[in-house]
């Protein structure tokens, strides 16, 4: 053990001349591992709320979505689509052909998004999980079947109990608008309800998921889709999904977007990291404000030990030694009740992801806070407060030290 550091453990473990320098030192260590705790803590809890809203926006979009550079659909007849089929981390695609229409639903009306999708999405669709009622079948023999979001069936009393048809209505391509007869300009569908999900309260109020075959037929197309639809396997992870994509923009070109997840969210995905970073900057000058209460006790000491000081020049020792010793026994304080911080943050996040205690109120997707610890904001917590409280040790030291 070097010389400052001894110096600097014998002077915080001892006992002081004056009790209130104890006092300072333990509540300045106590200060800094409660907000290092916190700091722990309340990022974990955001990571998980941030992973349930991936997860939710994983059930309704794909990892990779193509759609046309310009126009609203194509007919997918590429040799790309060929090639990401086979490619091994390619776990399905879908033809998907959406367009917002008006709906009737025995005298109501609204207006949702209908995604009418092929058989391969009706099979292995992820808002299977999330039916609340019905089920998640789009054909009963050649009848059309919808399942319509939670939020968009409350409001117009929809329910797969129910036996009367949704109306769906879209302006015709070919005719135009008569102001005399309105309705003979617009095209209708009959499809009846099967099931009700609920994934989020924005998708829940907006999406119906209908055969492609009734979409085609209310839009009047043949075989145009508005956009493909891959989910790639989870083992193949982000690699495969590089691949997949970079293989894909190489093959179709200019004419078509190909977007991940991420691209297809962008702004959301954006707000929330400049949300985590806005919390993380809160927090920290939080433990910022905690830290001068640091500066205030290694002050104190310094001035108690004025007589030390002394000595040791008179020993011979530098003004560098002696400053290391107060930087060393200030950093000190701050490193404790770090550690005790991320002790108590880690040890909390554990329980609560294993045994859930803190619950969260009824009628939410999760049934208790989640919690995910990223090694990232764990090593970040540290080096913030690890600066901090060597900054505030070495303020007070050149400061309060007379020269020589």
């Amino acid at each position: 053990m070097n010389l400052p550091l001894r110096f600097a453990v014998r002077y915080l473990f001892a006992r002081k001349s004056h009790n209130v320098i104890n006092i300072i030192s333990a509540i300045s260590s106590a200060g800094i591992a409660v907000g290092t705790a916190a700091l722990i803590i309340i990022m974990s809890v955001y990571n998980g709320f941030d992973g349930l809203v991936r997860d939710s926006l994983g059930n309704v979009e794909p990892d990779i979505l193509i759609t046309p550079a310009e126009g609203k659909v194509f007919v997918p007849d590429s040799p790309a689509f060929d090639w990401a089929y086979g490619q091994d981390e390619v776990m399905n695609m879908c033809s998907v052909l959406e367009e917002n229409v008006f709906l009737n639903y025995d005298g109501r009306s609204g207006i949702v998004k209908a995604k009418g999708v092929d058989k391969v999405y009706e099979e292995e669709s992820p808002l299977r999980e999330h039916l609340k009622e019905g089920h998640f079948n789009l054909h009963k023999g050649e009848v059309p079947l919808a399942v319509i979001g939670a939020v968009t069936a409350a409001s117009m009393d929809i329910s797969p109990r129910f036996v009367a048809p949704i109306e769906m209505y879209f302006p015709a391509r070919d005719r135009n608008i008569s102001l005399a007869n309105p309705a003979a300009s617009l095209e209708m569908v009959k499809v009846f309800p099967a099931g009700v999900f609920t994934v989020n309260a924005d998708v829940d109020a907006s999406l119906m998921i209908v055969p492609i075959e009734t979409m085609r037929e209310l839009l009047e197309y043949n075989d145009e889709v508005s956009s493909i639809e891959i989910r790639i396997r989870p083992e193949a992870g982000e690699k495969g999904l590089r691949k997949i994509i970079s293989g894909l923009q190489e093959r179709l070109g200019a004419d078509y977007e190909v977007r991940d997840r991420f691209m297809q969210n962008e702004a959301l995905y954006k707000m929330m990291k400049y949300e985590k970073a806005a919390i993380f900057l809160i927090l920290i000058f939080i433990i910022i404000l905690i830290g001068f209460s640091v500066f205030g006790s290694l002050s104190m000491l310094i001035i108690e030990k004025e007589d030390d000081i002394r000595t040791l020049r008179g020993m011979g020792a530098m003004d560098g030694l002696i400053n290391r010793i107060f930087i060393t026994e200030g950093w000190l304080i701050s490193l404790l009740g770090m550690a005790a911080g991320l002790a108590t943050g880690l040890g909390f996040a554990f329980l609560q992801q294993q045994f859930g205690f803190i619950r969260m109120p009824g009628g939410f997707t999760a049934a208790a806070y989640p919690i995910i610890v990223e090694m990232s904001d764990v090593l970040a917590t540290a080096g913030c407060v690890t600066i901090i409280g060597l900054v505030m040790a070495y303020i007070p030291v050149k400061t309060n030290i007379p020269a020589e």
